[in-house]
């Protein structure tokens, strides 16, 4: 949904650590994920994978994205079923796509990864973006509770995008696909407070004084994305969702 959606409390299944059942009720641990989204702009036929060198020239361009996440329902779905209802309840993108053209001169390299991947999800060339990212959480004001960057994601969206049509998935013109969460290598470069905080054991300080484990009724998160050039800046807009209570 597009920014300035507002984000419903989610429900689902849930264990408490003192009880010996799950319970179907409203999520405790509410979060963020600081995450870029890239759209499709070529598709592929089914049963045709697309090589990762080849792989780029099939996404359109980029937006922001807030893959919320409810953490508790998540954790007790997890096994077998992966994240279902904990992530399916909302997910908030910036409202305009910026291009891989727009993006050019700020391509980068990507992070060494060791051990080497595998040679269907090998590229040569600089496959990251340098894009500048931020998250902010309003309460009564707001407070930036996470700084961190783009090109410091691990896999490429090239890479991402080879291995999801390597059985032969078909892609097709439109398809939005998530970057996985953003985080540097310090605490306030985390893209989810459940790494900000150690889920939830250290709470953030805001401006108004209050702290942050998990996100409350009302709070209001804003991701911000941008380019910096010689005298220009490229940018995203701003992506933002406020929560709306259990009941609300």
């Amino acid at each position: 949904m597009v920014s300035g959606t507002p984000v419903r409390w989610p429900n689902g299944q849930l264990k408490l650590p003192t009880d010996d059942r799950p319970v179907f009720d409203a999520c405790r641990t509410l979060d963020i994920e600081l995450e870029m989204g890239f759209i499709v702009g070529r598709g592929n036929a089914l049963g045709e994978p697309i090589a990762c060198e080849d792989a780029e020239a099939h996404i359109f361009g980029m937006v922001l994205l807030n893959d919320w996440s409810a953490r508790d329902i998540q954790q007790w779905e997890y096994v077998p079923l992966g994240p279902f209802n904990a992530k399916t309840f909302a997910t908030t993108i910036s409202p305009w796509i910026v291009t891989l053209d727009a993006l050019e001169p700020f391509r980068t390299a990507t992070p060494a990864q060791a051990p080497q991947s595998l040679a269907y999800l090998r590229h040569a060339g600089d496959h990251a973006f340098d894009i500048e990212l931020e998250v902010s959480l309003r309460a009564e004001e707001a407070t930036t509770i996470s700084r961190t960057n783009f090109r410091l994601m691990y896999w490429s969206m090239a890479q991402q995008l080879a291995h999801h049509m390597a059985s032969g998935c078909n892609m097709r013109v439109g398809d939005l696909m998530g970057s996985g969460t953003i985080s540097g290598p310090t605490p306030e470069s985390c893209g989810s407070l459940l790494e900000a905080t150690w889920n939830g054991q250290r709470p953030l300080k805001l401006k108004d004084g209050g702290e942050r484990a998990f996100l409350e009724d009302g709070d209001e998160i804003t991701l911000r994305g941008w380019c910096q050039g010689d005298g220009y800046r490229i940018g995203f807009s701003e992506c933002t969702g406020q929560i709306l209570g259990a009941h609300g």
